[in-house]
């Protein structure tokens, strides 16, 4: 009788789950709509609760069939693991902390295209907004008495120039502005605007014609932002405000110092500022760490080595020591994640060769907790000042998108294979991990949802490369599947169960009806500097050769129609997909996205210039580099592609630049070949992460449309 029971519970526990299993829906293009991204968790000074935000998309009220990125805040419990939302409206937040006593919360709200900082009472009441700039706020902190709030604002070195309230003597740049026999005072004009008067009338009025837009006059080497050219030099004024309102903002530094980064320390403040004071900030990549007196004005150099550039500084909880991480400006490698001992000048090396990305102090002062690029995922590790050594907390399987830690508590926001972002909790050594939020759990939970294999190869220079596979969600034993194969981008991303960017197409394709495999080619990070560097002077044949590598071997597993293969990427993965299809007719369909198809044009059209110099060695008009420019561009081998492939651009694309994408496009629509060339209007660089989200939606559904009409698809 009991075998019997057992028999019916399984045979009933097995049909339920395969009815759960047909009842389950495939990701829809329209699901992008529905992930939420919680943001850094900020757990409280008494450890017992917990900040976070959550951004969501949401139908525009101001545009009838569009969508915008909304930002709330949240205040979680830890304990019983409930949280509400503190924020709401149409208005997004941003940078919020918590105040040294944990009384209160600073955060930034967008008010009319105007960020501004405010601050709200956990005991009620309403966000008090603390400051009215004209200009908005950017990165509002707490002082370390909480007393204040520091806040920096952006303008242009003109506008500072004639600013009378923060520069009533008209403090000039010590740097030279490159305007050509012209000085900053330039800016400065006490003659009236007139065509027909005097010199010195005439530029006022070239001035005026400026201000009026009329004109775009460029001195700048770094002239080209993410959506538009500007001739305008931006800068930073640091300002600190009285919490209680008793006092004006006062501003901290000379904004021509040019503090890429600061905090606060017992010691002064500590920036990083360039090394060079003389040059113009476009031509100064080696940069140095420093501590501000403000009472002299003085610098007092902390940090300073020759062809090396200092990002990521954090104070330990006692003020004796920093971290930070040291760059080469030069060569390509994975910076140096170093801590700098305050009271003795001594530096240590933390052991891991690998892109760090957040970092955070334990409250012992010995523990430093971090988060880098990994094989494909982003762990959290921790470095002991004692021992001196790194220990790895959670899985590379996930990408940790944000964390904190105290007391005995570990809070993150992660990206996994089954889900794009929730908020989890922790002990330290990474073993009782527990969701705290489930803000994509509940939708998901009604769909199917693929999950991608590790694999790996040796390729031809004796380096494990790793891949992922996916086969289509109606997968049949005995079937063979288109296959897509999706390059990342950088060239130096990374890819794998732990990027959150891709979670959604990924899904998607294999949605379709079509496998897809990705990976990490020489070049990408999270393997390591010999890894990062292994594509200088070679971002075409050998990342191709491990790129069709993965291809095989997916191939070899004998459910790939190898009729019915497709490639696509973005960015660097654009120029890699035509680099491909100049090399090799065994893609029935491609798509490339705001690719680099020639590099002498991105070399001038494009804000990623400098990758030029660093990957080729020098400039297009050096014969050699100018050889190896030549061999390496997609253009070069345009005549030997007959793929049929759909070009994307955004059209305020200035990253890559537009130019390239046309000539790709004229030359293969004078060849007589299948293409299609689809512009993005006001789109940048950022379109398929970031941007119009009909625009993503768009460019996904016409890269599916375009693969229907040569490949087998659903």
């Amino acid at each position: 009788m009991k075998n019997y029971i057992f028999y019916f519970l399984l045979l009933f526990s097995t049909q339920l789950s395969f009815a759960q299993q047909n009842t389950l829906k495939p990701i829809e293009v329209t699901d992008m709509l529905k992930i939420k991204t919680i943001g850094k968790p900020q757990i409280s000074p008494d450890g017992l609760h917990v900040l976070f935000s959550i951004m969501e998309i949401k139908d525009d009220v101001d545009k009838k069939g569009d969508f915008t990125y909304v930002t709330q805040l949240y205040l979680g419990e830890i304990k019983s693991k409930s949280y509400r939302a503190l924020t709401s409206g149409k208005y997004s937040i941003s940078s919020p902390s918590w105040s040294p006593d944990g009384r209160s919360i600073l955060f930034s709200r967008d008010v009319g295209n105007k960020s501004q900082a405010y601050i709200m009472k956990l005991n009620g009441g309403e966000p008090m907004a603390l400051t009215t700039s004209s200009r908005g706020v950017i990165n509002p902190v707490w002082s370390k008495d909480g007393q204040f709030v520091f806040y920096q604002e952006r303008k242009s070195m003109k506008e500072f120039l004639l600013d009378s309230l923060n520069n009533p003597s008209k403090l000039i740049p010590s740097w030279n502005i490159e305007k050509p026999k012209l000085d900053a005072n330039v800016y400065t004009f006490s003659s009236k605007a007139n065509p027909n008067g005097s010199l010195n009338e005439v530029r006022a009025y070239l001035y005026q014609n400026e201000k009026d837009k009329k004109a775009k006059v460029i001195n700048r080497l770094n002239f080209q932002e993410e959506t538009t050219t500007t001739g305008e030099f931006a800068i930073n004024l640091l300002f600190k405000i009285a919490v209680d309102g008793s006092s004006k903002p006062i501003l901290i530094n000379n904004p021509y110092e040019l503090w890429t980064e600061w905090l606060e320390s017992p010691k002064g403040i500590i920036a990083i500022i360039p090394v060079d004071s003389l040059s113009h900030p476009d031509r100064v990549l080696d940069h140095k760490i420093v501590v501000y007196n403000r009472l002299n004005n003085q610098y007092r150099t902390l940090v300073e080595k020759k062809g090396f550039a200092y990002s990521s500084i954090n104070l330990s909880p006692d003020g004796n020591w920093i971290t930070f991480v040291e760059t080469s400006t030069s060569i390509v490698q994975n910076g140096t994640f170093k801590i700098l001992n305050l009271t003795n000048s001594t530096i240590l090396d933390v052991p891991l060769d690998r892109a760090i990305t957040q970092i955070k102090w334990a409250e012992n002062n010995e523990n430093i907790y971090f988060t880098a690029q990994d094989r494909g995922g982003v762990p959290i590790f921790v470095f002991n000042l004692k021992s001196k050594k790194v220990k790895q907390i959670t899985s590379e399987v996930d990408g940790v998108l944000g964390f904190d830690v105290k007391n005995a508590n570990f809070m993150y926001s992660k990206t996994c294979v089954d889900n794009p972002s929730e908020l989890y909790v922790n002990d330290l050594e990474g073993k009782s991990e527990s969701i705290f939020t489930n803000e994509n759990s509940t939708w998901l939970a009604g769909k199917s949802i693929s999950k991608p294999i590790k694999k790996s190869f040796i390729n031809n220079k004796g380096q494990r490369v790793e891949y992922w596979v996916m086969k289509p969600l109606n997968y049949q034993s005995g079937t063979k599947y288109p296959l897509v194969v999706d390059i990342h981008g950088g060239p130096s991303a990374m890819w794998g169960t732990g990027e959150a960017s891709m979670w959604h197409e990924f899904q998607y394709y294999v949605s379709k009806g079509l496998g897809v495999v990705y990976g990490n080619p020489r070049g990408s990070g999270g393997y390591g500097s010999n890894f990062l560097a292994a594509n200088v002077k070679d971002w075409g044949a050998g990342p191709m050769s491990d790129i069709m590598q993965m291809t095989d071997l997916a191939i070899n597993e004998g459910w790939v129609d190898t009729t019915q293969l497709a490639v696509t990427g973005g960015s660097y993965a654009g120029y890699l997909v035509t680099w491909m299809l100049g090399h090799t007719n065994r893609f029935k369909v491609a798509c490339s996205q705001r690719g680099v198809y020639e590099l002498s044009t991105f070399f001038g059209e494009g804000n990623a210039w400098r990758l030029n110099p660093r990957y080729f060695g020098g400039y297009p008009w050096e014969k050699m580099t100018r050889v190896i420019l030549d061999r390496e561009s997609p253009m070069t081998y345009v005549q030997n592609i007959r793929t049929p492939l759909i070009i994307f651009h955004g059209e305020n694309d200035l990253r890559t630049g537009v130019i390239g994408s046309e000539m790709l496009y004229k030359s293969l629509k004078i060849l007589g070949r299948d293409v299609e060339y689809v512009r993005h209007p006001e789109a940048s660089h950022e379109i398929t992460r970031a941007g119009n989200n009909r625009q993503r939606i768009d460019q996904m559904l016409r890269t599916y449309e375009f693969f229907s009409r040569y490949l087998k698809v659903n």
